[in-house]
């Protein structure tokens, strides 16, 4: 597997070859937090002026190496190529026309730039506080739990229809999302504003070691009976810590709703095996 270095000159060079006019690299490597491993992705912008010329015919991309699977996405004025290649690593390359720079600015959170002989780049400056939580107000605090009870009503409808997919898009993909967002607000409520990664993925590092192994508790679904299950303990995770948030920080929460929507799913699976059991 090509190193650090090696892929970095290679891009350099690359970029050297088709004239492109500045160079930047953000994502994991480009965090100081993030684990050094052999999944970080190589997240690179090519800022360039032909970019119908580059974008037409991609044969240069051969020049980083034999790809094993790619992935072509056009984003707004931009195109993206996500390629993997046969010795493990993985370039995520944007090809940006530089009258649209701020477009790819704006997508990001942290960058380095790595070529700008131009001058492109001054104007601009990372933006590492686009993962940062803040101290909940009360208005965030009441959209989120009524958006956690009412789609849970979903999630009941998906399992009592037995769709999986459609159950566990909606418990994962919503209902644990806010409670995910809820745990955040409690470290800012005690930390004030900080940084827990794109998807969360440094909130536990604030929060004591059971915390994250209740959540991780919630994640199976690998049938509609672990939903159900799922279903049943992340309401009342979300009941408790929303109590807790909501007496931490002087907040009105309302009880009877959330009893009411745990009592109308426990109701409406009573039949499913994990009350049979």
């Amino acid at each position: 597997m090509r190193d650090e270095t090696e892929m970095l000159d290679l891009i350099l060079q690359t970029a050297k070859t088709l004239q492109v006019k500045a160079v930047a690299m953000s994502g994991s490597r480009t965090d100081t937090k993030a684990p050094k491993d052999e999944f970080q992705d190589y997240d690179v912008v090519y800022v360039v002026d032909d970019f119908d010329n580059l974008t037409s015919d991609l044969y240069w991309l051969d020049q980083f190496g034999k790809r094993i699977i790619e992935q072509e996405i056009a984003l707004d004025h931009r195109r993206l190529n996500l390629m993997l290649f046969e010795d493990g690593n993985r370039i995520d390359l944007t090809l940006c026309p530089k009258e649209h720079i701020k477009e790819w600015v704006d997508s990001e959170a942290e960058f380095i730039v790595l070529e700008d002989k131009k001058g492109l780049f001054e104007s601009y400056s990372p933006s590492p506080k686009r993962f940062w939580i803040h101290p909940a107000t009360e208005t965030d605090f009441e959209k989120t739990c009524n958006e956690f009870w009412w789609v849970s009503a979903y999630v009941v409808k998906g399992i009592h229809r037995n769709h999986l997919v459609y159950a566990t898009d909606h418990l994962y993909g919503i209902c644990q999302q806010e409670l995910l967002k809820l745990l955040a607000w409690q470290v800012a409520a005690d930390k004030g504003t900080v940084d827990v990664g794109k998807n969360y993925k440094y909130l536990f590092q604030y929060l004591p070691a059971e915390k994250e192994k209740e959540f991780s508790n919630l994640l199976d679904f690998s049938s509609i009976d672990k939903i159900t299950q799922s279903l049943l303990a992340t309401m009342q995770l979300f009941h408790r810590e929303a109590q807790r948030l909501a007496q931490k920080l002087g907040f009105d929460y309302d009880m009877e709703v959330a009893e009411k929507m745990i009592e109308y799913a426990e109701e409406r699976l009573e039949t499913n095996e994990t009350f049979t059991k």
